[in-house]
């Protein structure tokens, strides 16, 4: 009777891992979304390079973020949520979108002050 006990517990618990695996792998952020993480990540680490730097190195770094940021923004507008998505999913992806966006608008924004500041502009 022990025995048998055991096993259907253990069943049990192998059944909800199975079932509960595949929720956890599609929750949060898809891969492309990680992949545009990593990116916008290292575009910001250009943008502080470029903040700290003046003249024409500081030039030279912004224009290297800004073709960062077209080159992100193409990808950005190429995304879509996976098929099959529940609501919830879908929500999240959603979220995720909009602040990887965000992020990138302010960095974008952050772009214009540099270039608009008087190390930057060209006379």
């Amino acid at each position: 009777m022990k025995i048998s006990v055991m096993r259907q517990l253990l069943t049990v618990v192998v059944v909800c891992g199975l079932s509960g695996t595949p929720l956890l792998a599609l929750a949060g952020p898809d891969e492309f979304q990680l992949q545009m993480i990593r990116k916008l990540q290292q575009a910001k680490q250009k943008l502080k390079q470029a903040e700290a730097a003046a003249g024409a190195e500081r030039q030279k770094l912004v224009a290297e973020h800004m073709q960062m940021m077209r080159s992100n923004m193409d990808k950005m507008e190429k995304m879509k949520p996976q098929p099959g998505m529940s609501m919830q999913q879908h929500e999240e992806w959603i979220q995720q979108h909009h602040q990887l966006m965000s992020d990138m608008m302010g960095q974008m924004m952050t772009d214009h002050h540099l270039i608009m500041s008087s190390d930057c502009v060209k006379k």
